[in-house]
């Protein structure tokens, strides 16, 4: 299963020969559980881990192009992620019939989509028409190794050894036959693998070989696919068809034809005893039947299918276990174009649904460890010790070939990718890592949370190295994203290289200045790595100092420049805090930033100052800064920034003094708030007595500004 080729093509990049031989399938029915039984797994696939391919270097580079071939190359070199660019490359080289132009267009295109299973059968093809024929199986064998459980790729390859090499030669036959195993090993698993099955028996039956065509059907009636029923159906056939001697193995003949001879004996015996009781006195016994032999042949065949059947039973109920979700995926290739979330909740359902019964099967073998060989049937295609371990070993591949199955139809979809690492990580650390090294380097190579991911689990296992290559790779791939730039700092400063970190984030500064906004949230990082983990406030200072230089209107900056003050000596900040507040106060930015800005300024005073004077004098500032943007104390403390909320209040608060308070005498500057009046609204207390009315209020009880250092807002910087 892959991606989609022409638009004169099907769906896998060519014409859609498969369709003829798709049969309808209705859903099992059910079956009585009494006659289901365990089955022995067929043998375990072993499918190597796809790593990434070396793709052969074009050797034309002299060889003349057609007219329109650099153009089309341009714009798929330029955009290798627009899918349609390819596409279009890859009809006009086939329609030209340019050896060299397809060659080259067909690598370029594998590279950057291996996938796509229906254009590494083109470019075989293209090579055998060449008459490369080992190039043209080399093809074949890369497109393998990163989509193994391509079903119509094995076939593709399988047809074209047998369709090259010379059989007259004694090596032709086991190379054929180790190719199919490779195949049903890798890819025999999965739910639509029913032709490769076929085709293996096929080609058995044709070399003569009923007891390897037997051993294969034997294989197959174990493992849930599409088809199941014609398997059986087939078996049955090809049963009746030949000889059992010559269909099955010699131990199981041999083994059911005692049992049949003697339960044909015991038969005879009694039926002649029942017979010499009823015949006459003096007749002699008559002679043995002549069909014998036939009878004793169809007893055996019987049995053959009596043992069978339960192993049909039980694996048809493992398809009806699936039939719903296979029924669902309706796009089990890649593709470019997004799946809908129908088709995601299903993939991820299904695995869910698997990986349940593989823990189900795990639990039930370690309560009875036992049980596996136990429910062995006497019918075993290719013996296997029952044990506990083969069978959590199958389980667990039947899960990873789920695994792989989705990541072909969901490749471009991180979640499946993390999800798989996760579930691999526990079992095998280098496997977890080859998955992540396959969807960073092939087919997620802009996509940055994969990235991060893989960065994350390279320095949670100790490869600080590697982590750092990854890093470095995504900062080449995607330039200036901050997510990327903050997890390389975070990495050097969890490794202890410091310098290394204050390194990376000068640079971020320095590269950024074209872009203020990015260029305040790098500073505001660097200044806060100086002050807190290199105690150096001068240093830290001189960041945010110069940041203002360049974006004086960002209140961020002002406010961190204003906690870095208040954060030092308090003896020896007053000045420096006064100068941040008038700093920013003479700075475009918004009246409410400003008005929030003076009254730190005006708490800090009041609980640092050393003299009354200067506490009133900075009080003085803030009256007049309150009276010049239209506002007032209550409104300011509230953060209320709306124009119509603020007008409003004002009409009600002048309402509610002129009603409720009786007149007052002139205010007096004191240093101790004097005791409310009775029935006044203290919002109406203009003095500096009032001044403890916000004073109090939870948000300005400590210097924990909010979101200062916008921590909150992940690593991305607002924009």
């Amino acid at each position: 299963m892959a991606a989609e080729g022409f638009q004169d093509m099907s769906g896998n990049g060519e014409l859609d020969e498969s369709s003829a031989h798709e049969v309808h399938v209705s859903p099992p029915t059910e079956m009585p559980e009494e006659n289901s039984s365990a089955t022995e797994a067929p043998t375990e696939p072993t499918c190597p881990e796809p790593d990434p391919f070396p793709m052969p270097q074009a050797a034309e580079d002299d060889v003349e192009m057609p007219a329109d071939f650099e153009r089309l190359w341009k714009a798929a070199s330029d955009n290798p992620q627009d899918f349609t660019s390819w596409t279009d490359l890859l009809q006009y080289c086939e329609q030209e019939s340019h050896v060299a132009a397809s060659r080259r267009a067909l690598e370029a295109f594998l590279a950057r989509y291996p996938l796509c299973y229906g254009y590494w059968k083109k470019f075989a093809d293209l090579e055998r028409r060449e008459g490369l024929n080992i190039k043209a199986e080399e093809v074949c064998i890369q497109g393998l190794r990163v989509i193994p459980l391509s079903v119509d790729l094995w076939i593709h390859y399988i047809n074209l050894l047998l369709g090259t090499l010379d059989m007259n030669l004694p090596e032709s036959h086991p190379r054929i036959r180790s190719v199919f195993e490779n195949a049903v090993q890798a890819a025999g698993l999965d739910f639509h693998s029913d032709r490769l099955w076929d085709l293996y028996v096929e080609w058995e039956k044709e070399q003569g070989n009923m007891r390897n065509a037997t051993a294969v059907l034997d294989r197959v009636l174990k493992v849930p696919t599409q088809l199941y029923n014609t398997h059986y159906e087939k078996f049955k056939e090809h049963l009746n068809s030949h000889e059992p001697k010559e269909v099955l193995s010699p131990e199981e003949y041999e083994e059911l034809r005692l049992l049949c001879r003697q339960s044909q004996k015991a038969e005879r015996a009694e039926q002649a005893q029942e017979e010499e009781q009823e015949r006459p006195p003096g007749e002699e016994e008559p002679a043995t039947p002549d069909g014998v032999d036939t009878e004793l042949k169809q007893k055996i065949r019987e049995q053959v299918l009596i043992r069978r059947d339960k192993v049909y039973q039980h694996n048809e109920g493992e398809v009806r276990n699936r039939w719903h979700f296979e029924d669902a995926i309706k796009r089990p290739y890649f593709h470019v174009k997004p799946l809908d979330r129908l088709q995601l909740r299903t993939w991820h359902s299904y695995l869910d649904w698997e990986i349940s019964e593989l823990n189900r099967d795990t639990k039930e073998t370690i309560k009875d460890p036992n049980q596996a060989a136990t429910e062995e049937t006497e019918v075993t295609a290719q013996p296997q010790e029952g044990s506990e371990g083969a069978t959590v070993v199958h389980d667990d591949h039947r899960v990873r070939i789920l695994f792989e199955r989705c990541l072909i139809a969901c490749a471009l979809y991180e979640e499946f990718w993390t999800r798989y690492t996760r579930y691999l990580e526990s079992q095998s650390v280098d496997e977890a890592r080859a998955v992540f090294r396959r969807a960073c380097e092939i087919h997620l190579t802009h996509k940055p949370n994969i990235h991060l991911h893989w960065a994350t689990f390279e320095e949670r296992h100790g490869d600080l190295n590697e982590a750092r290559r990854v890093l470095d790779a995504l900062d080449k791939t995607l330039p200036r994203l901050a997510v990327v730039v903050l997890r390389r700092v975070a990495l050097e400063r969890r490794a202890g290289q410091l310098d290394q970190s204050e390194a990376l984030l000068q640079a971020a500064v320095a590269e950024s200045k074209e872009r203020p906004t990015l260029h305040a949230f790098y500073s505001i990082k660097l200044a806060r790595l100086l002050l807190k983990l290199g105690r150096n406030p001068s240093r830290a200072r001189r960041v945010l100092q110069e940041a203002l230089e360049i974006s004086p209107d960002n209140d961020k900056l002002h406010l961190n420049l204003l906690e870095l003050e208040v954060s030092e000596d308090p003896w020896a900040s007053v000045e420096a805090v006064q100068e941040c507040v008038t700093r920013a106060l003479a700075a475009p930015l918004a009246s409410h930033t400003k008005i929030l800005l003076s009254q730190r300024g005006l708490q800090f005073a009041e609980d640092y100052s050393s003299s009354i004077q200067s506490v009133l004098s900075v009080y003085e500032e803030h009256q007049k800064l309150l009276k010049e943007l239209g506002g007032t104390k209550r409104e300011a403390e509230n953060g209320d920034e709306d124009p119509e909320k603020l007008n409003k209040g004002d009409d009600n608060s002048a309402v509610a003094a002129s009603e409720q308070t009786p007149p007052t005498v002139p205010h007096v500057p004191i240093t101790t708030p004097p005791p409310p009046v009775v029935g006044a609204d203290m919002s109406t207390q203009g003095g500096y007595g009032a001044y403890s009315s916000w004073y109090q209020q939870p948000q300005y009880s400590s210097y924990g500004y909010q979101n200062t250092w916008n921590y909150n807002q992940g690593y991305y910087p607002p924009s």
